[in-house]
């Protein structure tokens, strides 16, 4: 189990757990991304900037700051 955030790119993610407080949780919950959500991570900037991420279980995308990448913890479902 790693975070979102130090997660590869080109692989197929499961989210495990979302760490953080209850306001983190329903933030993410009502962008569209929950426990046991597949997910990819489409770009991530060098800067620090967001991360863009693609929700395959709701064909969305929503782009997450770093910080909060960080309490999305995930496994690696598959590798491409």
């Amino acid at each position: 189990m790693i975070d979102l955030f130090s997660a590869p790119q080109a692989a197929r993610l499961r989210i495990i757990a979302i760490e953080g407080g209850h306001g983190i949780r329903r933030r993410l919950m009502s962008m569209g991304l929950h426990k046991n959500d597949l997910v990819e991570i489409d770009s991530r900037s060098i800067l620090g900037g967001p991360v863009l991420i693609r929700n395959l279980s709701s064909d969305t995308s929503v782009a997450v700051g770093r910080g909060i990448a960080h309490n999305i913890m995930v496994e690696v479902v598959e590798r491409k």
